[in-house]
């Protein structure tokens, strides 16, 4: 067991300022990135990284004084705001369909100045739109966010073989939807946008 991960959750849950901002310069990174695949929306993911440290900060005393690194236990609290986040997201497409085109027409054109390049996190998400919500953060959390099959227990709070067995569900369904879809539009090299891509990608084992 790391003694420095040790020494890291004590002086976060004795609310050590210094210690929780090494641990933002850290791990910020990573739960924006999560953020980002489970949302879908630059603008969102920011929001979901601020509240999730907002979070671990008020919740600190909860940290267990022994274990790991506690990104684990960051990208739990992100995955729920997150999935708040989608929530949010879905009710306002409803108030934006009861509006008048010309409303609705407006908003567009102003969000769309706000985004780059969106294609390939668009197909990402159509891709992981089509996977139950539970498979869907078993996917992110074991293949981009890097943990493995503990760590991403710890992170959901559900049973290792859970973990296993969603993340099979997921790998299934998108090697499933990529058969149904036959030919899949090319992409840039290095990309990963289609379901075969993603149901490819590897997954950490757990760490011995």
């Amino acid at each position: 067991m790391n003694k420095s991960d040790n020494d890291t959750r004590r002086r976060v849950r004795e609310g050590d300022r210094e210690a929780f901002a090494l641990l933002y310069e850290d791990f910020a990174r990573a739960v924006y990135n999560h953020a980002l695949r489970l949302t879908g929306d630059w603008s969102t993911a920011e929001e979901v990284m601020s509240e999730t440290f907002l979070t671990a900060w008020r919740s600190r005393d909860r940290v267990q004084e022994e274990g790991g690194s506690l990104l684990p236990w960051l990208l739990g609290i992100a995955t729920h705001k997150a999935d708040n986040a989608r929530r949010g997201a879905r009710r306002r497409q409803l108030f934006l369909a009861r509006q008048s085109p010309r409303e609705v027409e407006d908003f567009a054109a102003r969000t769309a100045a706000r985004i780059d390049d969106a294609r390939r996190l668009r197909a990402v998400q159509a891709a992981l739109g089509r996977l139950r919500r539970p498979e869907r953060e078993v996917l992110v959390l074991c293949v981009w966010s890097g943990l493995d099959y503990q760590e991403t227990a710890e992170a959901l709070g559900i049973p290792v073989g859970t973990v296993r067995s969603r993340l099979s569900r997921a790998r299934r369904k998108l090697a499933r939807l990529a058969d149904e879809s036959g030919r899949e539009p090319r992409v840039r090299r290095g990309e990963t946008t289609s379901a075969a891509a993603l149901a490819a990608l590897p997954v950490r084992e757990e760490l011995t």
